[in-house]
């Protein structure tokens, strides 16, 4: 059933670009949960807790477009680039900032994405609160990137990779390692677990995620500012992931396109005749909260591991009911058979 869900899915992903006129929504979406989808295994499988996630895709964004307007660095090297730095420097700020725990660790990583917006409106090479315009195409030597269709899918195609590689390293040894740190630290520590170095590896996983998903945004828009990251964006992924359910593989992308689906439905309220010109934020903000304090009420586990619980629950029920018609016509069997000896 898992498989046949997930054939159906990827062919509704693959068709999606050629039935769309305009690709936005679809690849802020699919970006989104690239980055979503490295903030669930952080904060689900190893248990830790971040508000500043936009920090690694401002690193991202800030690598295609200083490399490539400041520094002439082809946009192809750029983009590869870009996950790279975000992982270096999600090891480099989380060395000392996952020695925290809790909200302490959460004000802690958006407090760097507070620094990251700083030092990009104030220091000229990143844009100094202008931000930098001009930023080339995505380019491969002579084959330059125009059709919106090719970065929905060069999206899906990092989706696709993100999620598989967290499916591996979910399954891997270390990943029963860094699930053992949701539980308690302590317990991890004793049967063996580095836990430093196991947050570290997830932390840095997590933020090449993110910087892939920066750079891909900052082709496709070909322009970064602070204001491209801000906290607002940070928090919603937090929400995308605890919709979705934190803890699960899938649950990054279904977070996303459930809370992107209705934010999308609240813009189009928002721009009806008659509404407000403060309509907008204020339904978004609203939309963020209501949403989250309904599935903390009534779905705290999230949509993925909700269904697949009711789905295993269905599933044994149905198999106890097989074994008990089973076993039923050998009792009456014995039965017959001792009072025939009688």
């Amino acid at each position: 059933m898992t498989r046949i869900v997930t054939i159906l899915v990827a062919v509704a992903a693959a068709v999606a670009p050629l039935l769309l006129v305009d690709q936005t929504f679809f690849v802020q979406t699919a970006l989104a949960a690239i980055v979503v989808t490295g903030l669930s295994l952080f904060m689900g499988y190893a248990g830790q807790a971040s508000l500043g996630q936009g920090a690694f895709v401002a690193v991202g964004g800030l690598t295609v477009a200083v490399g490539t307007v400041s520094l002439g660095i082809p946009p192809l090297v750029a983009l590869v680039l870009a996950p790279v730095l975000g992982a270096a420097a999600a090891a480099l700020v989380g060395w000392p900032l996952l020695r925290l725990r809790g909200h302490y660790l959460a004000f802690g990583s958006l407090a760097v994405l507070l620094i990251i917006q700083t030092v990009m409106a104030t220091v000229p090479l990143f844009g100094a609160g202008v931000g930098i315009f001009g930023i080339p195409p995505l380019s491969v030597g002579g084959l330059v990137v125009t059709d919106q269709r090719v970065y929905s899918y060069l999206a899906l195609a990092g989706l696709a990779l993100a999620l598989l590689v967290c499916r591996n390293l979910v399954r891997s040894r270390f990943g029963r390692g860094i699930r053992a740190l949701a539980g308690s630290e302590s317990a991890a520590a004793s049967s063996g677990v580095p836990v430093l170095r196991s947050k570290l590896t997830v932390f840095a996983v997590a933020g090449a995620f993110a910087g892939f998903a920066g750079a891909l945004g900052a082709f496709f828009t070909p322009y970064v500012s602070q204001d491209t990251y801000p906290p607002f964006v940070s928090f919603g992924y937090v929400v995308m992931a605890v919709v979705g359910g934190l803890g699960s593989v899938w649950g990054g992308v279904v977070g996303t396109l459930a809370l992107s689906l209705w934010l999308q439905v609240l813009s189009t309220l928002s721009a009806t005749p008659g509404m407000p010109a403060a309509a907008g934020p204020i339904l978004q903000y609203a939309g963020y909260g209501v949403v989250l304090v309904l599935f903390l009420l009534f779905v705290p586990r999230g949509i993925v591991p909700t269904v697949a619980g009711r789905w295993a629950a269905r599933r044994g029920r149905r198999s106890r009911t097989r074994e008990r018609g089973r076993t039923a016509p050998e009792v009456d069997d014995s039965l017959a058979a001792s009072s025939a000896a009688r």
